[in-house]
């Protein structure tokens, strides 16, 4: 599974990689600190899934996820929000966010999704 992570704060996508490197499976193919170059970055680089931080320079994740749902339906999207309260919930889920993360208290939710998604995707190839 090709997977992209957008976040303007190092620690954060530091964090996301330590994780993801990790996994079988698993290879991040993009690492970006701000939305224009993560949009560009998910047109360029077409990965299988995003993690995407809401709250970067230029674009916020749920911008990214509405223009990228609408030329690739495939790509799973996971956002990523300091700001985990009903709005942002509802309308990271209407852009076509796939998962809405807390930072401060889902983060580490994050490898046992993407395990979910990298076994769906190996059992969709059986």
């Amino acid at each position: 599974m090709r997977v992209v992570i957008a976040d303007d704060s190092d620690f954060i996508l530091d964090r996301l990689n330590q994780m993801l490197v990790s996994m079988e499976q698993v290879k991040v193919v993009g690492r970006f600190h701000n939305g224009i170059d993560a949009l560009n970055g998910l047109r360029e680089l077409k990965p299988d899934l995003a993690i995407l931080d809401n709250k970067m320079p230029g674009l916020r994740g749920v911008e990214i996820i509405r223009d990228i749902r609408k030329e690739n339906a495939a790509v799973r999207l996971i956002l990523l929000t300091l700001y985990a309260d009903y709005y942002h919930r509802e309308e990271a889920m209407t852009a076509g966010a796939d998962y809405f993360f807390s930072n401060s208290e889902d983060f580490e939710y994050i490898p046992t999704v993407v395990s979910e998604l990298v076994n769906d995707e190996k059992a969709a190839l059986h």
